[in-house]
């Protein structure tokens, strides 16, 4: 890929990883998402605004590899498995730590390109990414964390850990993460 570069030249991750730490050290007021109540608990959603296209947010939402960048609850540890560009029906797995480490296999359930993907593994709880063009180079995005679709035990297990409220902030801090990768890109 690309032509020969200059010993010492920074690789194209090293460039891109300094302009999104660099964008975040900058920025004068810390940037957040706005956490807002869907008025069903077991749905907890953030969205925020991103001076990037739908197709450049979507382009990174449905590239597996590219969701430990923007992971803002810290445990991905690693992509296994998956295409570069997610679809309806696919699936991806991923390595994942959260007290312990393990892996889990993901399937796209919900797809519209440009403008919607969702996700959900075994537990059938859901990650929901909604993309809307405001028309003036930036996307709004939504994120939601849809626990509705997990059977009983599940809702034992999501209750028991205490998720939803973790969840809450781990979805806003995701956004945060994908609206420095997104504008840096």
């Amino acid at each position: 890929m690309g032509g020969p570069r200059e010993i010492g030249a920074p690789s194209s991750f090293l460039a891109r990883w300094v302009r999104i730490r660099y964008s975040q050290f900058m920025t004068s007021e810390k940037v957040r998402s706005e956490i807002f109540d869907t008025g069903n608990p077991r749905i907890k959603s953030a969205r925020i605004v991103i001076q990037a296209s739908p197709s450049t947010i979507f382009s990174i939402l449905s590239n597996p590899k590219r969701h430990r960048d923007i992971d803002g609850s810290s445990t991905i540890t690693e992509n296994i498995s998956g295409p570069h560009e997610l679809v309806l029906g696919s699936k991806f797995g991923m390595k994942m730590h959260l007290g312990i480490d393990y892996r889990i296999l993901n399937t796209v359930v919900e797809y519209k390109k440009n403008e919607l993907i969702a996700w959900r593994h075994l537990g059938r709880w859901r990650w929901r990414y909604e993309l809307t063009d405001l028309g003036n180079g930036s996307t709004q995005v939504t994120e939601s964390f849809d626990g509705t679709h997990a059977p009983a035990i599940a809702q034992v297990w999501l209750n028991f850990r205490k998720a939803y409220p973790w969840t809450q902030l781990a979805v806003a801090k995701t956004l945060v993460r994908l609206k420095a990768v997104a504008e840096a890109s």
